[in-house]
């Protein structure tokens, strides 16, 4: 970006067209295809996976706000939408029903896209370790695949990674395990 150019912010992403995922990275407007369908059904599985528990309470701790694409602004020019997000109540007592959120989430997950998958695994990740989020989870369709990542002195330490076929109590959600290949939809 030159220096005369403007960088974005919020009321940029108010004017992106509506066929295209819109996002602000170090004040460049960044539109992205919207995801093929076997990405919303990752997050929505995702979303009730951990939502029952964590979110809901229902078999498990509660404790969570658990959201899919919240805008989240964590600068002036820097406003994301992640796949999900959740926020830890004893963190955030009230449900953050604004737009945008402009409090920094505990956990990101972002479902890799063939568009996004470099920006989420470097640009994005860097940004989210910069803000002090402290746990952020790529999901891969294609591997089939979920990795967690933790924060510590500014590095991101790799928790493992999960595929089909594992149950695995992943943090910060450790305290009920997720069927990993439920996840993904159905191979043919």
């Amino acid at each position: 970006m030159g220096a005369a150019e403007k960088l974005a912010t919020w009321g940029d992403l108010l004017t992106a067209p509506g066929n295209r995922r819109a996002e602000v990275l170090g004040g460049e407007l960044r539109l992205s295809p919207r995801p093929l369908p076997a990405h919303g059904r990752i997050q929505a599985a995702l979303g009730g996976s951990l939502g029952g528990p964590f979110d809901y309470g229902v078999g498990g701790p509660g404790g969570w706000w658990i959201v899919i694409e919240p805008d989240v602004r964590l600068g002036d020019h820097d406003i994301v939408s992640p796949d999900l997000v959740g926020w830890r109540r004893e963190r955030v007592p009230t449900f953050p029903n604004v737009r945008p959120v402009d409090t920094r989430p505990d956990w990101i997950c972002e479902v890799l896209s063939p568009s996004t998958a470099r920006i989420d695994r470097t640009r994005k990740s860097d940004l989210y370790l910069r803000h002090g989020v402290p746990f952020y989870w790529l999901v891969d369709p294609v591997a089939r695949v979920v990795e967690a990542l933790r924060a510590s002195d500014g590095c991101w330490i790799r928790l493992g990674a999960w595929t089909e076929g594992d149950s695995a109590g992943i943090p910060p959600f450790s305290a009920v395990p997720l069927a990993v290949g439920r996840l993904f939809p159905p191979q043919r």
